[in-house]
C-alpha cells in the first residue's frame, strides 16, 4: 500500500512538471520570435514526463492487480491508506483535467502561430515571384543598344 501511495505522489509530481511544461509552451507559442529549437526542446521534456506516466500507471496497475482481493476482504483495517490513495487520486483527476484544457489551449495557439506563418510564406512566394517577373520583364525589353552615328557623310 505504502510503494502505491508513493506511486500516486510521484504521478502528482509529474504532472505537476508538465503544467510548469504547459505555461512555458503557451509563453512560446505567444512569442512571435520563437526557435524551433526552443518548442522542440519543450516538446522533448513533456514527451519524457509522458513516458515516465505510463511507467508509473503500469507499476501502480500491477501493485494494484497484487493486492485487490487483500483490500477488498479488509477494507476497514486499510481505511486511512484507501482514503489517502482516494484523494491523490482525487489530486490526479484535477490536475489532469487541468492538462487537458491547457493541451486545447495550447493546440490553438499553435494552429493560429502556423496559420501565420503559413500567410507569411505565402506573401514571400508572391513578393519573389513579383521580383522575378519584374526582373524578366527588363531583361527583355527592347532596349537599344548604343549606336555609332558617322557625322562624315
Amino acid at each position: 500500500m505504502d510503494i502505491m501511495i508513493q506511486s500516486l505522489e510521484k504521478k502528482i509530481q509529474v504532472l505537476d512538471t508538465i503544467i510548469v511544461y504547459d505555461d512555458i509552451q503557451k509563453e512560446q507559442l505567444m512569442n512571435p520570435d520563437l526557435t524551433t529549437e526552443e518548442f522542440d526542446d519543450v516538446v522533448e521534456k513533456k514527451s519524457e514526463l509522458i513516458e515516465q506516466l505510463s511507467q508509473l500507471d503500469s507499476g501502480f496497475q500491477k501493485l494494484y492487480d497484487r493486492v485487490k482481493e487483500e483490500l477488498q476482504e479488509n477494507k476497514e483495517k486499510y481505511a486511512d491508506k484507501i482514503g489517502r490513495m482516494q484523494e491523490l487520486i482525487r489530486g490526479i483527476t484535477d490536475r489532469s483535467v487541468r492538462i487537458q484544457a491547457q493541451e486545447a489551449a495550447n493546440k490553438d495557439l499553435m494552429m493560429r502561430k502556423f496559420a501565420g506563418v503559413k500567410e507569411r510564406s505565402k506573401k514571400a512566394r508572391v513578393n519573389y515571384k513579383a521580383a522575378s517577373q519584374y526582373y524578366k520583364n527588363m531583361m527583355q525589353s527592347n532596349v537599344v543598344d548604343p549606336q555609332f552615328l558617322d557625322q562624315n557623310k
